[in-house]
């Protein structure tokens, strides 16, 4: 990294949503991988080993590539929202996923994830200050009722979440959080810049969780196990960020980050085909449901209040300048 660049510039990303959704597909297609490869690693890897140390493999990836790139270090104000990023993408999601998926099928956790997106688009608001129109709201309640309305039908019994759904529902939390977060600061940073830094800042964390598990529970696994690893720390952990906050930055994170409500579908796909887990009709009803709520949101067309602020500056500049231009000539 090079030091005599202290500060990064922020509004380098411009909005495209064509752009935006092409890149957010890409990195939900990399993520629809995450939940069966956790669900294979952590039948003989222990959960907290697989959590912490995808994130420590993925830090050294990171460090490679900031070097290689010469990326200059974030600001002050950077670095507090890339913590916010570490906790919920780098910590979070990971930890509370492998825990769940250890008693839980990955089919089940994929369509309980699906609330994931409605909570990034919550956030993109909280964090973002994005102002998404009132149908995509409405078609966004449409998928997180399906979601809840499975949980109730297939994962409770006696009328109770079990522990595996209550810690599927931290990691959705903690990732909207992140996602939302992640979205906006790669406004500034980059997707790639913004998740290398963020588990660089996670290190000091990650690598003594990571040494302790391995310590306790020495990691003993066959090839399927340790490649499901791998898949973990190099694309859920890394390179499928690049595309995802590099999509969020440019479409929108309320927006693009409905995408998602696509992901069970295919997640339900590799669970059978990959794991041979048994998907029910329950589940396929509310990926279905969930699917068609992505294309309605979509389809929705609001003010440019849910672009990036920083594109709507741009475009309001840009419109003068055309005016002056005019006046001039």
């Amino acid at each position: 990294m090079k030091a005599k660049s202290s500060a990064t510039v922020a509004g380098t990303v411009t909005a495209d949503r064509a752009v935006g959704l092409l890149l957010g597909a890409l990195g939900v297609l990399a993520f629809s991988l995450s939940l069966p490869t956790t669900r294979v690693a952590v039948q003989q890897l222990d959960p907290w080993f697989v959590a912490f140390g995808r994130a420590v493999g993925a830090a050294l990836l990171a460090w490679a590539y900031l070097r290689f790139t010469g990326a200059p270090r974030p600001t002050g104000a950077q670095w507090r929202r890339l913590a916010v990023v570490a906790v919920g993408v780098v910590v979070g999601f990971p930890l509370f996923t492998s825990l769940a998926l250890t008693t839980q099928t990955a089919a089940h956790g994929a369509v309980v994830v699906t609330v994931l997106p409605a909570t990034t688009a919550v956030f993109a608001v909280l964090r973002a200050g994005e102002r998404p129109p009132v149908l995509f709201w409405v078609a966004s309640a449409g998928g997180l009722a399906a979601v809840l309305a499975f949980l109730v039908v297939s994962g409770a019994v006696h009328g109770a979440l079990t522990a595996a759904d209550l810690f599927l529902l931290a990691a959705v939390i903690l990732c909207g959080l992140g996602y939302a977060e992640g979205g906006a600061l790669a406004r500034e940073l980059g997707g790639a810049r913004t998740i290398c830094w963020a588990l660089l800042l996670a290190l000091p964390a990650t690598l003594p969780a990571t040494l302790v598990a391995a310590s306790a529970h020495p990691p003993r696994a066959d090839a399927a196990a340790w490649s499901a690893f791998g898949y973990l720390t190099a694309i859920s952990m890394f390179l499928g960020f690049f595309a995802w906050y590099a999509g969020l930055a440019r479409g929108g994170i309320a927006r693009v980050g409905q995408i998602q409500l696509a992901q069970p579908v295919l997640t339900l796909l590799w669970s059978a085909l990959l794991l041979g887990e048994t998907v029910t009709p329950a589940s396929i009803g509310a990926a279905v449901v969930v699917l068609g709520c992505v294309v309605l949101i979509q389809r929705t067309r609001g003010a440019r209040t849910d672009r990036p602020a920083a594109a709507g500056t741009a475009h309001v500049q840009s419109r003068a300048s055309r005016r002056a231009r005019s006046r001039s000539a």
